[in-house]
């Protein structure tokens, strides 16, 4: 995997350091953001003296526009009309702000690894406004997870070499730091230089750690172990039980923030895709695949394994979105359509599948036009509706409905004018 030393000192997960990124320079790695992670009790600090309050919007579009800014647009509605951001968004600060979000009840929350502050912002109609902060030193998220409604868990590594696994829980509605620490994860062994967290999943009172090792093997390149580890802790306590392997693929999960990677069933079935493609794990000769971990039990399922690589799809995979019913949408590369990394994010090669949980088949390809831009939280899933979010090169930035009873698509919203890339859309209220 080959990639200048700008970006691997951002994002490749063997060497990363603290820092910021303009929008021009985004522009030309957008498929490498949600690898951030992997390249202080202190009082929170409150901009305001009244309580903030949240939006009123239901959804959110993050878009990178042509002009090298980029905006957030709230709207009450997916399914039709015309967005311009340059009129109606709020303009961003790149040094502030970035697409590694997370966005809940109207508000939206980001780790400054420079400021070491994870902030809390709402949108106004022209900016973000900053909420409030709290303090996060020595922290590089990897993957968030709602514990309940106003404390978030946030798991990741330390910023100084990327070895140890590290957790905070943080009380969201005041920003305060309720307790940080370590995980008892081993560090990089033998050849092996960092490590990546790419799920956290809390089940009867046990906290669920999906992880790998990278080994560094030059300034520029890396690779990755071929073992998926899974770590499992009491909760709150935090101590180890044990860890178990599986080397059926690697590269567990990714960071959420970026793009969903895992979720659970109606019967509480867990289940997370693997990544081992040249964008996550770069490790493309192992399959991109999909672990379970039974509900009620806390070990993965050796007798389930659904290998997307092998099927007819035969490709890697990056992001999986439940629709109920045993069904979900994955998005999927072309390899047969990009040269390689360089061009892996800018050009228009990602479908989307069908596929089925319980029997392990593909269903069927969505028509939906190729789209662009490796990792994207481009899904959104509210009650028969799937809201997919495309980048065409031919066709433009369209928002597709996809009815999951009826299986019919159409276009809805369309995001015009200076609109480049819809890096992610979030639903802010339900």
């Amino acid at each position: 995997m080959k990639i200048s030393n700008k970006l691997l000192v951002k994002y490749c997960p063997a060497h990363s350091t603290p820092g910021t990124t303009t929008s021009s320079v985004k522009k030309n790695i957008l498929f490498l953001s949600s690898v951030l992670a992997l390249c202080g009790l202190l009082s929170c600090r409150n901009t305001s003296g009244d309580a903030a309050t949240s939006t009123q919007k239901k959804y959110s579009i993050y878009i990178l526009g042509r002009d090298a800014k980029e905006y957030i647009v709230e709207t009450n509605t997916l399914d039709s009309g015309i967005i311009y951001p340059e009129k109606t968004g709020a303009e961003l600060d790149e040094k502030e702000m970035d697409r590694d979000l997370i966005a809940k009840d109207g508000f939206y929350y980001r780790l400054n690894r420079k400021k070491a502050s994870f902030i809390k912002y709402t949108a106004t109609e022209q900016t973000m406004k900053e909420v409030a902060t709290a303090p996060l030193e020595n922290f590089a998220i990897d993957n968030y997870y709602w514990l309940n409604k106003d404390s978030l868990l946030l798991t990741g590594l330390n910023t100084t070499d990327f070895s140890q696994v590290k957790y905070a829980i943080i009380k969201t509605d005041d920003m305060k730091v309720l307790t940080i620490g370590d995980l008892a994860i081993p560090l990089p062994f033998g050849k092996y230089t960092s490590i990546s967290t790419g799920f956290t999943e809390l089940k009867n009172k046990q906290l669920f750690v999906g992880y790998t090792y990278h080994q560094r093997l030059s300034s520029y390149d890396y690779t990755t172990s071929d073992t998926t580890y899974l770590a499992l802790f009491n909760y709150p306590q935090m101590t180890k039980i044990r860890i178990d392997k599986d080397v059926r693929s690697t590269y567990p999960g990714g960071t959420n923030m970026v793009q969903p990677y895992s979720f659970n069933d109606e019967k509480g079935n867990y289940y997370f895709m693997t990544c081992p493609g040249i964008a996550l794990g770069n490790r493309a000769d192992i399959s991109t695949g999909i672990f379970r971990i039974n509900a009620g039990e806390n070990a993965l399922d050796k007798n389930y394994f659904f290998n997307i690589s092998g099927t007819v799809i035969n490709n890697h995979a990056y992001g999986i979105w439940y629709l109920g019913g045993k069904q979900a949408i994955i998005r999927t590369e072309r390899k047969d359509l990009f040269k390689g990394l360089s061009d892996h994010y800018s050009t228009a090669h990602f479908e989307f599948y069908l596929i089925d949980l319980a029997t392990q088949k593909v269903i069927k390809k969505l028509e939906l036009p190729l789209d662009k831009g490796t990792r994207r939280a481009c899904v959104i899933v509210s009650g028969e509706m799937a809201y997919i979010s495309v980048n065409s090169t031919k066709e433009g930035n369209y928002i597709w409905l996809y009815n999951i009873k009826t299986g019919n698509l159409k276009k809805g919203l369309q995001l015009a004018g200076d609109t480049d890339f819809m890096m992610r859309i979030d639903q802010l209220q339900k």
